[in-house]
């Protein structure tokens, strides 16, 4: 991930006034704006095929499956927002707040990309573990896995790694994802 240019951190109350930006990705570690390239095609179509897979089996008025680009606020002070590439919420816990999400998903799924560095992954999930997230599913690409993660005394931990099989979000259990279903064809 790249920062900007001769960057300056940033507090909330400045990043509220910034304009939107389209066809720009970033997150803001520790007050830093970080810009990600776009995602390449392959990455959006296993997210999509996710998504898919998640949307037909919920009610939508209950839970969101989402894979928009969005602000999830891990902390005000110093800023961090993550943006992670599917977020799946029970409706009744959202809290929105200034436009961006500041409450945790009950589910996470982040596609490894390139720029995703081993640091920058642990960095991430213990984000994503500090809002209380109970699950986040890593999914490989080039080793066609998904590895499940599960907050345990305050952290991610790795629960599976998984080539094939199905996968039961731990929050909705009814849910069912054959992994095989995930890969673009």
């Amino acid at each position: 991930m790249a920062s900007l240019p001769n960057s300056r951190r940033v507090t909330y109350e400045e990043w509220l006034q910034m304009p939107e930006v389209e066809d720009i990705k970033e997150e803001v570690v520790d007050g830093e704006i970080r810009i990600m390239p776009l995602n390449k095609w392959y990455h959006n179509r296993i997210v999509d095929n996710i998504q898919y897979l998640l949307l037909t089996q919920f009610d939508r008025r209950e839970v969101w499956v989402t894979a928009a680009d969005f602000g999830l606020i891990i902390r005000k002070t110093p800023l961090t927002s993550r943006n992670p590439d599917l977020a799946v919420f029970k409706v009744s816990t959202v809290v929105e707040r200034d436009g961006y999400i500041h409450s945790a998903p009950q589910l996470i799924v982040e596609v490894l990309s390139p720029s995703n560095t081993p640091k920058d992954m642990v960095r991430k999930l213990a984000d994503h573990a500090s809002l209380g997230l109970p699950e986040a599913w890593i999914v490989s690409h080039k080793g066609r896995t998904v590895e499940v993660r599960l907050l345990e005394d305050g952290e991610l931990r790795r629960s599976a790694l998984l080539a094939e099989g199905i996968l039961k979000p731990t929050c909705f259990p009814h849910v069912q994802i054959d992994i095989a279903r995930i890969w673009p064809d």
